[in-house]
């Protein structure tokens, strides 16, 4: 086929190809491998060109997987890439177009193989397809070198060590995703995998130095959000006039395999993801969780989430404790500037939530930024969202505030930053808000979400624990914020009355005679009375700690009395009802003294005076409400599948087929 090949459909046929995959042996200094190297066509990024490439290159593959054992090709073709990037990052310094651009074809073709090989044999079969010795054809050596290994130390070292150039971009997002490639055999095991050859090769041997360096260069690729060079920057230029002497030797090399070769004809363009402005920051991203939600060895941490778990600061002099290995720095600023910018991708937030959980360095940052908005109001956008949002996401996005909430310094400084026009919140127009009274609307719009459509109980326990840990610190809470409080409230109080007749009218009716059970009325009043309590709580603490701050909740406490009435008595809610009613028997009187017909303002000063009169001793004091995030037991059984995922839906230049995957259910296209 040779250069004529321009369309997907003939690179079954193609005679480079087909000599790879065919039984003949191909020598590591056979000029095969220049012309096999020597293509040049737009890379595939949308799924569709991704799935069509896949099939058009599965039989070569499968030739390949039969003949391999017989002929080494697959191992000469390692070690000719291998040889390569040795060379690679004095190539990079003198500007060696033609050799990068061939090393990267030859990563290109060995990634392709590698994802086939990895769905269609297992760790063991693979391993032994790259330790082939042509000395004794059709027969492997348990003391042979070991290419699978070196290939990924290859690539680690790639991505640590070759300078991003406008030449090198293209190579450095290929090496990150053969590395998601080689960790792919997740993909295809229902359960988790917890020993694998390749984690074995990362957290050991020749890898394992590199851990450090490797997180630092995946975190400052994220950080720098480096966009690809212009088309054509980074290959070789089509001049005008035919092209330059740079152009003319690269074709001149490649009279063999692709080199007219584009997706769907020769011209077209692959379309660009409209959102994604850095295919390398966001590969990086990727490669980083995948290796972060690594299942320990049984012996052996994973370094990689040590690494994460202890960087500092570049400004922090301060000596690492010799008993933490992996340890590096890097620009906190930096890194804060870039986890604000970036919270619309799941993975970004997964990022923060990370940092945020496993690095106290990070977390004790984050929190004395006095520009703390900028990080918390892309996460309550992505709360308002919620039905735009999957549940991960939301789970994220919340359990990162619940975190910040479990400082009482950072929810005092919520209700001293003042917030105007916040454009993205439509319920009601808000010209000046303070921080924390947005985040406790936000919060409080998502249980009420929850409430009418996913019912998550889950979901309910943190909005309701990060709204405990922040009310003894309420401060000069809006007016709205106050009225949402409340409104929650009477929401929970009509549910509860609700199934409360339900309840009783089961108990009363003729037992059902069909075959379906009837709703376990008692199990939802238990849940709902609970989050009611902690509803009661959680305006208690306020009143206990901070009444004198709060006004316009007592205002709405007042507004609504008759609400609370039924619960004065009720034996689940006594105790934490003696507070709230003697607030409002207190204010209720002192405006009823005041006579009636009073504006909003002067209830509101009426309700200033009495809060200075109210005797503080008669308010019950009641144990602090805090609540800290405890991960749950087997975390990786909920993180693994949510990261590969995120690698699925969101990986530049990546596809599997839906079908073919069982760690997670996909939809097929």
């Amino acid at each position: 086929m040779g250069s004529n090949s321009s369309k997907i459909s003939d690179l079954p046929k193609n005679e480079y190809l087909k000599k790879l995959s065919g039984p003949e042996s191909i020598s590591e200094n056979d000029p095969f491998w220049n012309q096999l190297f020597s293509f040049s066509f737009p890379a595939p990024t949308s799924s569709s060109e991704l799935k069509l490439l896949e099939e058009a290159t599965i039989s070569v593959c499968k030739s390949l997987v039969e003949n391999n054992p017989r002929t080494g090709n697959l191992a000469a073709l390692t070690k000719v890439f291998l040889s390569r990037t040795r060379e690679l990052r004095l190539s990079a310094e003198c500007q060696n177009h033609i050799f990068i651009w061939q090393t990267h074809n030859a990563l290109f073709i060995i990634c392709c193989l590698l994802k086939v090989f990895i769905r269609e044999l297992s760790e063991e079969e693979l391993q032994l397809h790259f330790t082939y010795e042509e000395k004794s054809p059709g027969s492997y050596s348990s003391d042979s070198e070991d290419l699978l290994e070196e290939l990924l130390c290859s690539l680690v070292q790639l991505i640590t060590d070759t300078p991003l150039l406008d030449i090198t971009y293209e190579i450095a997002v290929e090496a990150i995703s053969a590395m998601v490639v080689f960790l792919s055999c997740q993909l295809f095991h229902k359960e988790v995998l917890r020993q694998s050859i390749s984690h074995k090769y990362l957290m050991q041997g020749p890898c394992l130095p590199y851990t450090s360096k490797l997180v630092k260069t995946l975190l400052y690729n994220f950080i720098r959000q480096e966009k690809p060079p212009p088309p054509g920057t980074h290959v070789f230029p089509q001049q005008s006039d035919g092209g330059g002497l740079l152009y003319g030797l690269a074709s001149g090399v490649a009279t063999g395999l692709w080199t007219v070769f584009t997706l769907g004809g020769a011209g077209s363009k692959a379309a660009a993801s409209p959102e994604l402005t850095s295919p390398l920051a966001n590969q990086s991203l990727l490669l980083l969780l995948v290796l972060v939600n690594l299942t320990d060895a049984p012996d052996i941490p994973n370094p990689y989430r040590q690494a994460v778990s202890s960087f500092k600061n570049t400004q922090d002099s301060s000596p690492f404790p010799s008993s933490i290995p992996h340890t590096f720095q890097i620009n906190f600023n930096s890194l804060y500037t870039a986890l604000c910018e970036q919270q619309t991708s799941d993975q970004a937030t997964l990022l923060l939530y990370t940092l945020l959980h496993q690095n106290s360095n990070v977390r004790t940052y984050v929190l004395a930024r006095t520009d703390m908005e900028n990080l918390v109001l892309p996460i309550l956008e992505i709360l308002y969202h919620v039905e735009e949002r999957n549940s991960h996401h939301v789970y994220m996005a919340l359990i990162i505030l619940l975190i910040l909430t479990e400082d009482d310094g950072f929810n005092r400084s919520i209700h001293e930053v003042i917030l105007r026009n916040i454009t993205w919140y439509s319920e009601r127009v808000l010209t000046e808000i303070s921080l924390g009274s947005l985040l406790i609307l936000v919060v409080i719009r998502t249980i009420q979400y929850n409430m009418t459509r996913t019912r998550d109980k889950y979901l309910h326990t943190n909005c309701l624990a990060a709204l405990a840990n922040m009310s003894a610190q309420f401060r000069s809470l809006h007016q709205y914020a106050a009225q949402r409080i409340i409104s929650l409230f009477s929401l929970l109080s009509k549910k509860h009355n609700k199934v409360l007749e339900q309840a009783t009218q089961s108990l009363r009716g003729p037992l059902s005679s069909s075959d379906v059970p009837l709703p376990d009325y008692a199990q939802d009043l238990s849940v709902i009375e609970e989050v009611i309590r902690m509803m009661l709580e959680i305006i208690n603490s306020c009143l206990t700690n901070s009444l004198h701050h709060n006004p316009n909740l007592v205002y709405a406490l007042l507004y609504k009395r008759d609400l609370f009435e039924q619960f004065r008595t009720h034996p689940s809610f006594q105790d934490i009802m003696q507070n709230i009613d003697l607030v409002i028997s207190f204010f209720s009187s002192r405006l009823l003294q005041a006579g009636a017909e009073l504006s909003v303002e002067r209830v509101l000063e009426i309700i200033k005076q009495g809060v200075v009169a109210l005797p503080k001793d008669r308010l019950k004091k009641f144990p602090e409400l805090k609540f800290k995030y405890v991960e749950e037991e087997q975390p990786e059984e909920f993180f693994i599948p949510y990261v590969w995922s995120l690698v699925y839906n969101s990986a530049v230049g990546l596809y599997w087929n839906p079908q073919d995957i069982q760690l997670f259910a996909m939809d097929s296209d």
